[in-house]
């Protein structure tokens, strides 16, 4: 079977590539043979075409700059599909009304693109912004206090070998996951709900792909103003500078009273010192609306108990560390939320994850039905379909052995530490993708901490190991994950999924240019990060939890002071005591804070916390007012918003820095 097609030549090809009259909520239900019967058209109607796989790889590329900006200011990463769907659709209408194109995109080639879009957005970006950046932050020293950036080919081809890894690592999972136990994997399902109604109903598709490129058009125009130093200033020294147009932030939260004071000056602080500022950043209003309210308001919450409670006693909180030093636990009011901040928010993130993942035992268990005997044998007719089991073992012995290489001759890791790290990634990600196809939440974070855990007891000095085996399960669990998402999309529309494993394998060649670029780009050293630099502007969290986690193992518990030491136990049972509340009291949850909220909230600036409940709060009274125009209307105009940003700061940042 050739895997690449022909894309329809005429209007009479393209009519026999229109939707199915079944809708995916009806293929949920169906069982493995019925989907072989009604719904598959893998071999009729042209999916892995050339114009899909450019297209994918084109606008992944760009997405790729959104998730790495976004990741870099939430820590976060935000699926790229439905947003790919919507673009490729308009812009390939586009390309009809002016001639370029001949026939429409197949609702089958659309599937593909977005396959290849979302691997090159979403999959190869999250090591980026967690364990390579912390990295970067572990090698800073006094001679060098910048640090110093991995070679670019060794960034290349870690990206590659971990997004290669991860798709390979959920080839045996797929039949079972998504044929068998029919999963829903709800983010799969709704970019295939996504694509149905493009296809199906025009004028909803215009509204939707309207109001994306329109907040996108409007977002790209904010860091120009923000970012560019176009205005003239005359300092007081006579110095003559240029600013931008307007500031990052403005102080309108002063009128709130503040506490603690500066040890310098005895003065007492306002509240733009602790960060409460209104931040000039439209990405993180949008992030705040597909957030949402109680994660959001937790954040607020984080903010707020940090600069009244927490922060003034850090300020106060004097210790003769073992050198002889003088020390307090906050330097002062700015540096809060990274000098005790983090080392009370961590914890409470790496112990909400972890319980919150061996609570779902079940899950766990189920995870590993994948392997044992008991379902139907794949006859002749699925083994054309499928994924060969030939292309698992190829490809895990290609990516497992780079990565292995890599940790080897790269970052000091033994081969067998190495080898043992690939080991449990495989067992790790089969558990990581059960959860994103029960729950549509993939424990990125918590496998990355069960790998730093392990690591640190193994190798508890390694500081890089500890980071860079958590960076290989973290990385290809999510490319896993991922997959299976957009495979399951496929399921629902009758694709033929070795052709749609082709398109995603495809887009980690764009999205690792992108990541990659775009990272140097944004980060040319670490001046750059919020307490790092004057001029710092990303707070980077996952990269600081991450970092944390490794310090503690490298310098031992003795090393902190002793209020950071009393708040990672208080961190450890409120993230504890959070995650066992949601359970055991599930009528309440919507009333409980979110642990995963509290604890962003003690470890990035305030500004974002606050940019982030204004969106989920209009998000909330748009759906209000009207639950319609919410669902038109919400998504799209905030991928639009973290889109055009991203996009256009990364560009600003390319030319200017």
């Amino acid at each position: 079977m050739a895997l690449f097609q022909k894309a329809p030549a005429t209007e009479e090809d393209y009519a026999r590539c229109k939707p199915l009259d079944i809708p995916p909520d009806q293929v949920l239900e169906m069982t493995e043979d019925e989907w072989y019967e009604k719904i598959y058209r893998g071999e009729d109607v042209p999916q892995l075409t050339i114009r899909a796989v450019l297209m994918g790889s084109v606008l992944g590329f760009f997405l790729a700059w959104t998730n790495l900006y976004v990741g870099l200011m939430t820590g976060w990463a935000l699926g790229v599909a439905i947003t790919a769907c919507i673009l490729s659709f308009t812009i390939w209408n586009g390309f009809l009304k002016i001639g370029i194109a001949k026939t429409p995109m197949s609702i089958l080639e659309n599937n593909c693109m977005q396959s290849t879009a979302s691997s090159a957005g979403y999959s190869t970006g999250g090591t980026m912004v967690s364990a390579v950046t912390a990295l970067l932050m572990l090698s800073a020293t006094e001679e060098n206090p910048l640090g110093v950036h991995l070679p670019l080919w060794v960034l290349v081809t870690w990206t590659i070998c971990l997004a290669a890894l991860g798709v390979v690592l959920a080839i045996p999972m797929k039949r079972n996951m998504i044929n068998q136990e029919r999963l829903r994997f709800p983010t799969g399902t709704a970019a295939a709900v996504t694509l149905q109604s493009l296809y199906s109903h025009g004028q909803e598709a215009v509204l939707k792909a309207r109001a994306l490129l329109v907040s996108g058009f409007v977002a790209m125009l904010l860091p120009i103003f923000r970012d560019i130093p176009m205005r003239k200033v005359v300092l007081e020294s006579g110095e003559t500078v240029k600013e931008p147009l307007i500031s990052a932030s403005s102080s309108i939260f002063n009128w709130m009273p503040a506490v603690g004071r500066d040890r310098q000056t005895g003065e007492l602080f306002n509240m733009a010192a602790w960060d409460f500022k209104l931040s000039h950043n439209l990405m993180m209003i949008a992030a705040g609306a597909l957030v949402g309210l109680r994660i959001t308001l937790s954040m607020v919450i984080g903010a707020l108990l940090l600069a009244y409670w927490i922060g003034p006693m850090a300020l106060e909180a004097e210790w003769t560390n073992p050198r002889g030093e003088v020390v307090y636990a906050a330097t002062t009011a700015g540096t809060a939320w990274k000098d005790i901040g983090v080392w009370i928010g961590a914890p409470i993130l790496v112990a909400s994850g972890l319980l919150a993942f061996l609570m779902q035992w079940k899950t766990i268990a189920r995870s590993f039905s994948t392997f044992r005997g008991g379902s139907s044998p794949m006859d002749e007719r699925m083994t054309k379909v499928e994924v060969p089991t030939s292309w698992f073992v190829w490809g895990l012995l290609l990516s497992g052995a780079g990565t292995v290489i890599l940790c080897q001759y790269s970052f000091s890791i033994p081969w067998y530490y190495g080898s043992l790290a690939v080991l449990l990634t495989f067992v790790l990600s089969l558990v990581a993708c059960r959860a994103t196809g029960e729950s549509d939440i993939t424990p990125v974070g918590a496998m990355g901490k069960l790998m730093q855990l392990t690591y640190g007891a193994l190798i508890p000095q390694n500081a890089t190991a500890n980071l860079m085996t958590a960076g290989i399960t973290s990385g290809a669990a999510g490319s896993s994950a991922d997959l299976l998402n957009d495979l399951k999309s496929g399921y629902l529309l009758g694709a033929n999924p070795r052709r749609q494993f082709v398109a995603q394998a495809l887009g980690i060649l764009a999205g690792t240019l992108a990541t990659v670029i775009g990272f140097r780009v944004l980060i040319p050293d670490l001046s750059v990060l919020m307490g790092f630099g004057e001029d710092g502007r990303y707070p980077a969290p996952s990269a600081v939890q991450w970092k944390a986690v490794a310090d503690v193992f490298r310098n031992g518990i003795d090393s902190l002071h002793p209020m950071a030491q009393t708040g990672i136990w208080l961190g450890l049972a409120a993230g504890a005591v959070m995650v066992l509340a949601e359970t055991w009291l599930p009528k309440f949850r919507k009333w409980l804070p979110s642990a995963t909220g509290l604890g962003l909230g003690f470890i990035i600036p305030a500004e974002y916390p606050i940019s982030m409940f204004i969106g989920a709060l209009l998000a909330w009274l748009l759906a209000k007012a009207s639950e319609k125009h919410n669902e038109r209307y919400t998504v799209a105009i905030a991928s639009g918003l973290i889109a055009g940003e991203s996009i256009m700061a990364v560009i600003i940042a390319a030319i200017f820095t």
